[in-house]
């Protein structure tokens, strides 16, 4: 597989209305940003292509509000909006794949809830989720860790750094076990490159106000402003799938990186590439599809 091409080098072939029996989707939390979406439908696409099933890119919200000639004149969809469509041609069988890498609420929460809406309105239809990205969530995949050392190595080597310290951030969550994933990578991913970094610590990116969710602490800019991370050049590993409002170039990651610098004079920062970049991430996707699944 190539590695990931530039948004504008990209269509979204899958976006056309299923006519099978079945229908799967690739579903991620959607986002106003047209290259966000243009990810989802480029492993939609890659998926498609290695498994022989169409597999189709949906978001849980937001992407449907893109301009339409942003995407190569293609329309994006909500999952509930497209679900409703393809019930309409007659599918009553859905395969979803969580493009998330633990459990987030979206999918235990919010997506059964509507489901129940869906089933009074249509009758019944069975839906299926395939496993989150991580897989067994105390002990997740290692190719998902494979794809985090490598891109944290590829950084290492082009900046010429010598064991620095490194600050693996996700988002920051409010499910308790979406945070533990995070830092059970993290913990892994510290004992798989001893010697090769100095230290490595799990951070969230923003977490809501009040002490039941100081599960996501530390936050990354606290990280940023605490001995050994404050010095010298720090590596930042995103433990994020597609550009956006937040893992962007210009988004909320590195506006924290930029704002820790110009507080800390001696400190330099270098992020990582997406997990999403890594055309290795095909082969958990494929795992994924694969995998036993969970009724919903």
């Amino acid at each position: 597989m190539v590695p990931f091409p530039a948004p504008d080098a990209m269509g979204c072939r899958a976006l056309e209305v299923s006519r099978m029996p079945s229908a799967t989707y690739l579903i991620d939390n959607g986002s106003l940003r047209p290259a966000s979406y243009q990810r989802l439908c480029f492993w939609a696409d890659a998926l498609s292509e290695a498994s022989g099933k169409q597999v189709l890119p949906v978001s849980l919200l937001h992407s449907s509000k893109i301009d339409p000639e942003l995407l190569g004149g293609k329309r994006a969809f909500t999952w509930e909006r497209k679900i409703k469509a393809d019930i309409n041609e007659g599918i009553r069988d859905f395969h979803f794949i969580p493009y998330f890498f633990g459990p987030t609420a979206a999918f235990t929460q919010y997506m059964p809830e509507r489901l129940a809406v869906l089933r009074e309105r249509f009758g019944e239809i069975r839906c299926r989720r395939a496993p989150f990205l991580a897989g067994d969530l105390e002990q997740p995949d290692d190719q998902l860790l494979n794809i985090l050392e490598s891109q944290i190595t590829q950084t290492i080597n082009q900046h010429s750094l010598h064991q620095p310290h490194v600050v693996l951030v996700d988002h920051g969550s409010p499910q308790p076990e979406v945070t533990r994933v995070r830092d059970r990578i993290a913990e892994r991913l510290k004992v798989k490159m001893t010697g090769q970094v100095a230290d490595l610590v799990a951070s969230s990116m923003e977490r809501r106000p009040g002490p039941e969710y100081a599960f996501n602490e530390p936050l990354l800019e606290t990280v940023l402003r605490s001995p050994g991370y404050n010095t010298g050049t720090v590596v930042v590993a995103l433990l994020f799938l597609s550009p956006g409002r937040h893992a962007g170039p210009e988004g909320d990651v590195a506006t924290i990186c930029r704002e820790a610098e110009s507080e800390q004079p001696r400190l330099k920062t270098v992020m990582t590439p997406l997990v999403g970049d890594h055309p290795d991430l095909l082969n958990i996707l494929k795992a994924r599809l694969e995998a036993e699944s969970v009724e919903i």
